[in-house]
């Protein structure tokens, strides 16, 4: 497997745009293809800001560092080049879009990808979309609903995954999908995650969580801790353990010193 990161962040600063107040203060970051990384930290420490700068959110802007996707400058990039290039965001909180199919927005997704002039075969689409639902263990029914219009917090996290089960990103940054979620509802998203890693081993992600009990289910590669806009240390799976018994206090406090 290639050795080199899928994805380089170095020394990224960002800001609320429009506003004075700076969240990143020099992340460093680097994801190598087939690497899962989990970030955590207390609110406020920049979690979330990092996954929508990745994204191209307009409501964050960078003002220092660079972040780099296959070797290309993510910074240079719309988001919906990020999209196309296989970079997927799933949104702690999804939006609605009435009047638009969970299958043709999927379907749509999926067409964008394709060379100019070449059509997705719509048989091929659907056997793809239902297979992944049945993985998912959601009805076939769903896919004709209007994306996230009406939904419960749990039906909208499993629409993200569903995305991401049908799209298969180069890297995909979950934010806090975690979130809301009963320990059933968990598991399916968990195994979501599993599925896209055994199936596509190249395949890497960017978890964002507050809590240790998703990563009881998705095992990272790696674990991060964010305070103050900063990655402050990194290891295995027994950062995350430890964050869960003893907090962050010690993080804060180290940090501040």
């Amino acid at each position: 497997m290639d050795d080199a990161p899928i994805l380089k962040v170095a020394g990224l600063r960002a800001k609320v745009a429009d506003e004075d107040l700076e969240i990143l203060k020099g992340v460093d970051l680097a994801i190598k293809p087939g690497e899962i990384h989990a970030i955590m930290g207390p609110n406020g420490s920049g979690k979330s800001t990092l996954a929508k700068v990745i994204a191209g959110h307009p409501a964050y802007e960078p003002t220092g560092g660079s972040v780099y996707f296959r070797g290309e400058d993510l910074l240079d990039m719309e988001p919906d080049e990020r999209a196309r290039a296989g970079v997927f965001m799933a949104f702690q909180y999804p939006v609605e879009i009435p009047g638009v199919s969970i299958a043709n927005f999927l379907r749509t997704a999926l067409q964008t990808r394709l060379e100019d002039g070449e059509e997705l075969d719509l048989f091929d689409f659907q056997e793809l979309l239902m297979e992944r639902m049945e993985q998912l263990e959601m009805d076939p029914s769903f896919a004709q609903r209007p994306v996230n219009d009406g939904f419960s917090g749990g039906e909208k996290k499993r629409n993200e995954i569903l995305q991401m089960a049908v799209l298969k990103p180069a890297l995909a940054v979950m934010d806090e999908t975690d979130s809301g979620l009963d320990i059933d509802a968990l598991k399916i998203v968990a195994n979501g995650v599993n599925t896209l890693r055994r199936e596509s081993p190249d395949k890497s992600v960017l978890l964002i969580t507050h809590y240790q009990r998703i990563l009881n289910h998705i095992i990272p590669d790696v674990v991060h801790v964010i305070v103050n806009g900063r990655i402050v240390e990194s290891g295995g799976p027994e950062v995350a353990l430890e964050l869960e018994a003893r907090g962050y206090e010690e993080y804060r406090k180290a940090h501040a010193a």
